[in-house]
């Protein structure tokens, strides 16, 4: 990004891999509508990514070694794999291991290209 800024694209070595990937949105209870702020996500460090899973923060804040979520849109589960449907096992299996009882993600993410 900020080679892009800094209009030095061209400087940058980019490594292209030939997987697929599926990424599942982790939501606070009442999104988009109405929704509490400020709630500790439990078992945060319990999860276990490597270099084909990931966790990217949205809405969240860390306070005291603790992370709280504080928009609608909290985690963004990111894996890669040689198949859809195992990437997208490898994103459900992480949500569920966090099991964060204020949370939700659509279900229906990846069936139209695993079904095809």
């Amino acid at each position: 990004i900020v080679s892009c800024c800094d209009e030095k694209l061209d400087e940058q070595k980019i490594e292209w891999h030939n997987k697929k990937s599926l990424c599942i949105v982790l939501c606070s209870k009442g999104y988009p509508d109405s929704y509490e702020k400020n709630i500790e996500i439990e078992n945060y460090e319990s999860l276990k990514t490597d270099e084909n899973i990931f966790i990217y923060h949205a809405g969240t804040n860390r306070k005291k070694q603790k992370i709280f979520s504080v928009g609608g849109r909290v985690l963004n589960f990111v894996s890669t794999s040689d198949e859809f449907i195992q990437s997208r096992k490898n994103v459900i299996n992480l949500i569920n291991t966090l099991n964060w009882s204020n949370g939700f993600f659509r279900s229906d993410i990846g069936y139209k290209i695993i079904n095809k």
